[in-house]
């Protein structure tokens, strides 16, 4: 049997939790589904809570900043709007995880992860919108707007993918909407 890492735990548990949810993180499916004991899990974590916890961690790292980083790559403002959009509108394992993050909202250990990375997707968004030479105030409004834009699609892609086919157009309207100055 394969010596499993922390990583290899918390890949699967993000896996298990957009299929089935925060309940769905549980050592002992887990441990079965990528062949490993118990033990294994309780080498990494000291509970059940405490994998729960660097699931979600993980999913802050990889599904916002490590975005957000690659973003950042681009030199001017439009350009890192338009490969931001382009990254998580095409992105439909993207969306199949911000779907299961929205679903738990309440539980006691997802709500405090949510709402962090809600406020700094949004806050980034502003940065952007205010270099692109937004007024405070439109480029708090227009950032709501793209991260709502954004979350929609995800609804979409999951309940009827065929509307969102297009997705390169969706983009690209997306855009031409959220940067009117009219």
């Amino acid at each position: 049997m394969a010596r499993r890492t922390r990583d290899d735990w918390t890949r699967v548990a993000l896996r298990a939790l957009v299929e089935g949810g925060v309940a769905a993180v549980a050592v002992e499916p887990l441990a079965a589904r990528i062949g490993a004991t118990k033990g294994s899990a309780y080498w990494h974590f000291p509970n059940r809570e405490a994998l729960l916890k660097a699931t979600l961690e993980r999913w802050e790292r990889e599904h916002t900043e490590a975005v957000i980083e690659l973003v950042e790559s681009a030199s001017e403002p439009l350009q890192r709007l338009r490969l931001l959009f382009s990254t998580v509108l095409e992105d439909v394992e993207h969306s199949a995880v911000e779907l299961a993050m929205l679903a738990a909202k309440d539980d006691p250990a997802v709500a405090p992860v949510l709402g962090r990375v809600t406020e700094r997707r949004i806050g980034y968004l502003e940065e952007l919108f205010a270099g692109l030479g937004f007024a405070a105030d439109v480029a708090r409004r227009r950032a709501v707007l793209a991260y709502s834009v954004y979350l929609g699609q995800a609804l979409l892609l999951s309940a009827e993918p065929d509307l969102v086919a297009q997705r390169r157009a969706l983009l690209e309207e997306t855009l031409t909407v959220v940067l009117c100055r009219g």
